[in-house]
């Protein structure tokens, strides 16, 4: 069973996504923010991570770039969820190293193909 990480600020987003990935068999560790998130990748090894972008402190392009420097967190894959949808926004994501950038609003089964197709698990 694979294991993936949200970090969202948003209980809200928190709670859809977690119920969503929850019916799909998949494991979910939740964090309200990048730091929180940066010690439970670093503790678990979780299998995917979803980032928001804009949570208070250290937000998700920055938590990406951390996790992607290090040895230990980097070859987990990150998805980037965000209501900021320019060019420039989508080409910092990337450049942080995400493997994925969906903007909200999103459709939960949206999220949870981006996660199959990262991970490999598609029905």
């Amino acid at each position: 069973m694979h294991t993936v990480l949200i970090a969202d600020d948003e209980h809200n987003i928190r709670h859809i996504l977690d119920f969503s990935l929850h019916a799909e068999g998949f494991d979910v560790l939740s964090a309200h923010t990048g730091e929180d998130a940066l010690a439970l990748a670093r503790e678990h090894a979780p299998d995917l991570i979803i980032l928001d972008v804009m949570m208070p402190g250290k937000g998700g392009i920055e938590t990406c770039r951390v996790l992607k420097k290090d040895p230990n967190t980097a070859m987990i894959p990150v998805i980037l969820l965000t209501a900021r949808s320019s060019k420039a926004d989508r080409e910092a994501g990337q450049e942080a190293g995400a493997d994925d950038y969906i903007t909200k609003p999103f459709s939960p089964q949206r999220v949870i193909e981006a996660v199959q197709e990262l991970l490999g698990a598609t029905r």
